[in-house]
């Protein structure tokens, strides 16, 4: 019994990533936005980086690494699952091990955590950030409430231990990239300093954090690279649902795209429904809070709240001022901008609130039977009303979003890529140079014609070769007026590249003097051209210096002839290498030194005080 007990939330965490992504777990790739996977994934050239800030690091580092061993579409769907169990299982666990703590039957912490890790895993967050492709993020929230356990317990274990178990359970938010530490820090951070030993548990959680941004915190330290905040606009919550901007956010949606918002969320009937389960839900917290006082529920809430707060601040007036000086002032406060994505903590508390719900629920059951209750009238009303609440808090959030089922209602199904793509792989891998890989047309996100299907996706060229790319990060966003918020890349090099080879913004192909192309490129240090786009049959003939080698519908390679270029450096830095070294070696003694699991634990007695060129819409 206590090993089906032990597996049942990893097994339904396995079959709610089935019933949500469906046929992105099929053989193929799944593009959508930020997602991008290629075939055979460069290590080499993910730990050299570019000249901007190291947002793939390090998780694109880990895809590539896999890669070595699995196929690269194995490794996506493998990564996909994942948020969806871990994710599940964390949630699930916090509540199981609450009911247990309580003295409750095993039966009743099933149902709870059951229904806790579906709040979890499926709700208008996850479906956005999915729709967005925005993976690395997503492991990174399915980690939160493994982090929040770890930092209950790691104030009440010893320092070493402690320090192990936070280790550990931020793995997924390590893997994630800055963002998800960001959110792990906003999720755990007031735990921290609320709970028992406070500095000291505060401590250990700093170290930890820092740990494990070292793949991208040191990298970005020599960079150079600068934030624009014009993102704070483009990037700020939106109103997906009739409940305006608030009640988006409260509804965990608000998402700054409205190409990523699921199918039939918003509308009034789902969007009312959806708002009756939350109500239902932070009610559940604030009867669990009140009644069995977990040892979580200040920090959570505080971390709500903030999440919250900062969510709105960039869909207001006053609060884009701030967020824009900020950003002027340090380009670090640039996390800042993407306000939705902090409503993560508030997820997570709605999502053991449904669970307490189901525990409350179960127990007035447990008492009308223990009372012996006759089968009148109003106790038959009373058990059929709690039964019909029970039923609407257990399935209720897929009830509410069915878009987000069987790859989220179509969104996300996997395609092959063209022969001639791999093509131009093998072609340039077989190059012995170094030059770097210039991918045209000059915009970051495009419309791929052989996917089958109308589908926006960063242009996956930038990921195919297994050497440095230059291309457009600059990120045309659409603003409900209508209008348009270009939000500057920040790789310096590619800011070259606009200014020599001046790109039409119409078609994304340079207007230079076709003549003088060799040079331009030479000087950029380019070797190859990648064109993912149909061109001319003539196309490679009327730019003289450049050799056709691949030529197909989809993908034209170009070779610079007689280049003098300026190579790019070879390898990375001592100083990235040790960094990541570190946290490497840090996760590994982290397991080796923590020999306890997941669990709900109690309060303990404090000695202090507490408390075609695509523009994303």
């Amino acid at each position: 019994m206590g090993f089906l007990f032990r597996a049942l939330p990893w097994f339904l965490g396995a079959l709610a990533a089935v019933a949500a992504l469906g046929p992105a777990l099929g053989p193929g790739y799944v593009l959508r936005y930020d997602m991008v996977f290629v075939p055979d994934l460069s290590l080499a050239t993910v730990l050299a980086g570019a000249d901007g800030f190291p947002r793939a690091m390090p998780s694109d580092a880990v895809v590539a690494a896999l890669s070595l061993v699995l196929p690269g579409d194995v490794v996506q769907s493998l990564a996909l699952a994942a948020v969806f169990v871990l994710g599940f299982v964390g949630a699930f666990r916090i509540l199981s091990g609450a009911v247990r703590a309580a003295g409750g039957p095993d039966v009743v912490g099933a149902v709870a955590g059951a229904a806790a890790g579906l709040s979890y895993v499926w709700n208008p967050f996850v479906a956005e950030r999915l729709l967005l492709g925005q993976w690395a993020v997503l492991l990174g929230y399915a980690g939160l409430p493994w982090v929040l356990a770890a930092v209950v317990r790691a104030s009440t274990e010893p320092a070493s231990r402690g320090l192990a178990g936070t280790l550990r359970a931020l793995i997924p938010a390590a893997v994630g990239g800055f963002s998800s530490v960001a959110l792990s820090a906003l999720t755990a951070g007031p735990q921290a300093l609320l709970g028992p030993r406070r500095w000291r548990t505060a401590g250990l959680l700093v170290v930890a954090l820092v740990l494990v941004s070292l793949p991208w915190l040191v990298p970005s330290l020599t960079s150079g690279a600068t934030t624009d905040p014009a993102g704070v606009e483009a990037f700020a919550a939106r109103a997906d649902t009739p409940f305006g901007v608030l009640g988006s956010l409260l509804l965990s949606g608000g998402v700054w795209n409205a190409g990523a918002v699921p199918p039939g969320y918003g509308e009034p009937v789902a969007a009312a429904a959806r708002a009756l389960l939350v109500a239902v839900s932070l009610a559940g917290w604030v009867w669990w809070a009140r009644r069995h006082r977990p040892a979580m529920a200040a920090g959570l809430s505080v971390a709500a709240v903030a999440g919250t707060t900062i969510a709105l601040a960039g869909a207001t007036g006053p609060g884009r001022e701030v967020l824009t000086a900020l950003i002027g002032w340090w380009p670090g406060f640039g996390l800042l901008r993407d306000g939705q994505l902090y409503v993560a903590p508030l997820a997570l508390l709605q999502a053991l609130g449904s669970g307490a719900v189901l525990v409350w629920l179960l127990r007035g059951f447990s008492e009308d039977a223990r009372r012996g209750s006759g089968p009148s009238r109003n106790v038959s009303e009373v058990g059929l009303v709690r039964t019909m609440v029970a039923v609407f808090v257990a399935l209720g959030p897929v009830v509410v979003l069915p878009g987000l089922a069987w790859g989220a209602g179509g969104g996300l199904v996997p395609v092959d890529y063209p022969r001639e793509w791999t093509r131009a792989q093998e072609a340039v891998a077989a190059d012995p140079g170094s030059g770097a890989v210039l991918v045209l047309p000059w915009s970051a996100y495009r419309g791929v014609e052989w996917s089958g299907r109308p589908v926006v996706v960063l242009d996956p060229a930038t990921r195919l070769f297994d050497r440095r790319t230059v291309w457009n990060d600059d990120l045309r966003v659409g603003t409900p007026d209508g209008g348009t918020v270009v939000v500057a890349g920040e790789d310096a090099r590619a800011r070259e590249a606009a200014r020599l080879l001046e790109p039409d913004p119409r078609t994304g192909m340079p207007t230079a003097d076709p003549g003088e192309w060799a040079e331009i490129l030479s000087s950029l240090g380019v070797s190859h051209v990648a064109v993912s786009a149909p061109v001319d049959n003539r196309f490679s003939s009327d730019f003289p210096g450049l050799e056709m080698v691949v030529q197909g519908d989809d993908m034209t390679l170009l070779e610079v002839r007689d280049q003098h270029m300026n190579v790019d450096k070879e390898g990375i830095s001592g100083l990235e290498v040790t960094g990541g070294l570190v946290t490497v070696g840090a996760i590994i003694w982290s397991m080796a030194r923590s020999g306890s699991s997941l669990g709900f634990q109690r309060p303990q007695p404090r000695t202090d005080r507490g408390a075609r060129k695509e523009i994303p819409k």
